[in-house]
Parts: structure tokens; C-alpha cells; sequence
């Protein structure tokens, strides 16, 4: 019966989130873009690392990696807003920092091309009789050659409606998820099984490991580079509604999880939620594959267009956004036969933490030149100097 009720819930999710009054509201449709980035990959391997790693603290830690990626929010958000300012100039530094800022997103976003497609990977073999570290790579790198293909042929501007779609599926799925796991975790509170788990990891190595997490949170800066449709407010608010609905949406899923489930800390994987998901219902890992690969397929799409057309840019069209993705997927098949999948998150915060770094160096010069500004100003320094600690001292769960 479960089942059937988290197909029901699924569907209706679906259902509403492709109603004309919402699919069409200004506000909706730029805060979608963020909050499929924020809680795409990262919802499919953070439960499982926090439940096994900080056991009973799972919650907080969620809510501080929630807190800080909002504090990051804001510092972008005070460039949208300078930048659509006419009366404030930026000046030459800000300038430098803004372009090494795109460097740093650039190659982010290749680090987070090799993450999705590694989990894609992943995922498509995990309940096959080929659900092996290699055959997961091989897939892996299939796709990686895919994408290539397209994007050096035809371009993903014919992709577009796909990744459309998988954003919905995506949430929709969640939506399923979120109720099934609710649906367990008031079964176990009644049957008085509530677990309770002691932290495995702590100290320095709990700060590093949280370090390395960042980019299960990250996403909301796609909302500044939508100003070619959206006016900097609209964008700012829908910054706001996408990070705090995500937070929502995390901490009621780590909760739920994190005292109902109790995790294998023997056998901690990138695929670990599908076993996790079994106990709660039959149906739950099929529709995590089925989310996963989707979501997967078209945030890598998204990140490799991005990266792209951010190098052609950056080098005067020296090198062609052709040739930005050979470079892209060259990177790629590195990473994904060199590293693990918990390497390359690892990888993929510190890429995305020294370009929040700049993005909140940059804010600090602009707040400091305001007149009052200055305590703000000391603040985003202060989230300067977090970022590149976290991109200097970040691991990865499994090291």
C-alpha cells in the first residue's frame, strides 16, 4: 500500500509543478533553476554521508552547511544588486577579481560535470548484474563521449526541454521520497525504534570532511547569470525562496533519515541511499535510478554548455566553445578513472569554495566603499577567508 501511495504523491507533485499558474509565475521559474542545482546530486549522496558520519549530529551539521551556502548567497546577492546599481561604478580590482571569479566557475564546472556523470554512472548499474566500480566508469565515460558528440555537433540548445523535464521528474521523486520516509520514520517513532547514532568522525577531521560538502548545497549561484531574462530583484528573491526552500527540504529529509535508518558505516558508497531507500519501500530505488540518471544527464549538460561558453569567453574566442568542451570532457575521463566519487565532491567543493571566495572578496570591496557598509564589508571578508580554507583544507567522506 505504500508503495501505491508514494507513486500517488509522486504523480501529484508532478502534477502540480507542471500547473500553468505556477509552471508560468516569474518568481517560480527563477527560483526552479537554482533549486534543481542545489538539491540535484547532493540529495542523492548527502544523507547517507552525514547519517554515517556525524550520526545523531546529522541534523546540525545539515543546517550549518545550509546556513553557510546561504551566507555565500548573500554575497552574490550584493554583486547582482551593485552590478544593476548604475550609480555605483565598479573599479578595476573588482573587475580582476570578477574575471578570475569566471575562471574559478569555469573550472568548477568541470570538476561538477565528472561528479554528475559519475553518479550518473553509478546509479545505472547499481541494481544490474554489471554493478561494479569499472563497469559504473565505463558507463561513466560513455556518456562523458555522448555529450562530446552533441555538444560539438549540434550544440544542447536541442537538449534544453529535456533538462526541462528532469527537473521536475526530479522533485517530483523527492516529493515521493520525502513522504515514504516520513511515512517509515512515524512507523519506527511508534514502534519506540527511533535510532539514535553516535558521530563516527570528529575534531579536525569532522571540519575537513564537513569542508568537502560544499557542493552537495551548491547551485543558487546560476541565479546570477539569468539577468538576460530576469531583473536583478526578481533574481535576488528568487535566490532567497530557492536556498531557504532547499533548506527546508534537506533538513526535513536528514532528520527523517538520520533517526529511522540506521546506516552501514561498513559499506558507505555514492550509491548507498538505494539500499537505505529499500528498507522504506520497494519502489524507492527505482525511482532514486530513475531521478538520478535524468537529473545527472541534464545538470551535466547544463555545467558542460556553462563551462563552454564561459572559456571561449574568458579567451577572447581563442579557444572555441567546441573545443572548451573537448577540453571539459578530456578533464573528465581523468578524474573519473583517477578518483573515486567521493574525491571528486571533494574536488567539486573546493572548486566552487575559491569561487565563492572571489565572489565574496569582490562583495567586500563594494560594501566597504558604501558609506555604513563597512560591518558588512568585514563579513564578506571574513566568508573570503572561509572559502579558501575550505578549498585548501576540504576532503572527502571517505578519507
Amino acid at each position: 500500500m505504500l508503495n501505491a501511495f508514494i507513486i500517488l504523491v509522486t504523480v501529484g507533485a508532478a502534477a502540480l509543478l507542471l500547473y500553468p499558474k505556477l509552471a508560468q509565475a516569474r518568481l517560480w521559474r527563477a527560483a526552479i533553476t537554482p533549486l534543481a542545482s542545489i538539491i540535484g546530486s547532493g540529495f542523492l549522496v548527502l544523507g547517507p554521508i552525514l547519517d554515517t558520519s556525524y550520526g545523531k549530529y546529522a541534523p546540525l551539521v545539515m543546517l550549518a552547511l545550509c546556513l553557510m551556502a546561504y551566507c555565500f548567497g548573500a554575497a552574490i546577492r550584493f554583486n547582482i544588486a551593485r552590478r544593476a546599481d548604475e550609480t555605483t561604478g565598479r573599479n578595476a580590482t573588482e573587475n580582476s577579481f570578477e574575471t578570475a571569479a569566471s575562471w574559478a566557475l569555469a573550472f568548477a564546472y568541470v570538476i561538477s560535470v565528472a561528479y554528475y556523470l559519475n553518479l550518473l554512472g553509478s546509479f545505472a548499474v547499481s541494481m544490474t548484474p554489471f554493478n561494479t566500480a569499472i563497469d559504473a566508469k565505463l558507463v561513466t565515460s560513455v556518456v562523458f563521449m555522448v555529450i562530446l558528440i552533441i555538444g560539438w555537433t549540434k550544440g544542447f540548445h536541442a537538449l534544453e526541454r529535456v533538462e526541462q523535464v528532469s527537473v521536475g521528474v526530479k522533485l517530483a521523486i523527492i516529493a515521493g521520497l520525502l513522504f515514504g520516509l516520513g511515512w517509515y520514520f512515524v512507523k519506527t517513532a511508534v514502534a519506540g525504534d527511533l535510532i539514535v547514532q553516535p558521530p563516527k568522525v570528529g575534531g579536525i577531521h569532522a571540519l575537513t570532511i564537513f569542508a568537502g560538502l560544499l557542493v552537495t548545497v551548491q547551485g543558487f549561484e546560476t541565479s546570477r547569470y539569468l539577468g538576460a531574462d530576469y531583473s536583478a530583484s526578481e533574481r535576488i528573491r528568487s535566490m532567497k525562496l530557492a536556498q531557504w526552500l532547499s533548506t527546508a527540504i534537506y533538513m526535513l529529509y536528514i532528520i527523517l533519515l538520520s533517526y529511522s535508518i540506521q546506516p552501514d558505516a561498513r559499506h558507505l558508497s555514492e550509491t548507498a541511499i538505494i539500499d537505505l531507500m529499500a528498507v522504506v519501500a520497494p519502489i524507492l530505488p527505482l525511482l532514486l535510478i530513475a531521478a538520478a540518471i535524468s537529473a545527472q544527464f541534464s545538470a551535466a549538460v547544463a555545467d558542460t554548455g556553462g563551462s563552454g561558453g564561459l572559456i571561449a569567453e574568458l579567451t577572447g574566442g581563442r579557444v572555441s566553445t567546441r573545443k572548451g568542451y573537448a577540453i571539459l570532457v578530456a578533464i573528465g575521463l581523468v578524474l573519473t578513472w583517477a578518483a573515486s566519487v567521493f574525491e571528486i565532491i571533494s574536488y567539486a567543493s573546493r572548486a566552487f569554495a575559491l569561487y565563492y571566495a572571489i565572489q565574496s572578496a569582490i562583495a567586500a570591496i563594494g560594501a566597504w566603499q558604501n558609506s555604513g557598509g563597512r560591518p558588512k564589508a568585514v563579513g564578506f571578508a571574513a566568508l573570503a577567508v572561509l572559502g579558501i580554507a575550505i578549498a585548501i583544507f576540504g576532503v572527502s567522506a571517505e578519507g
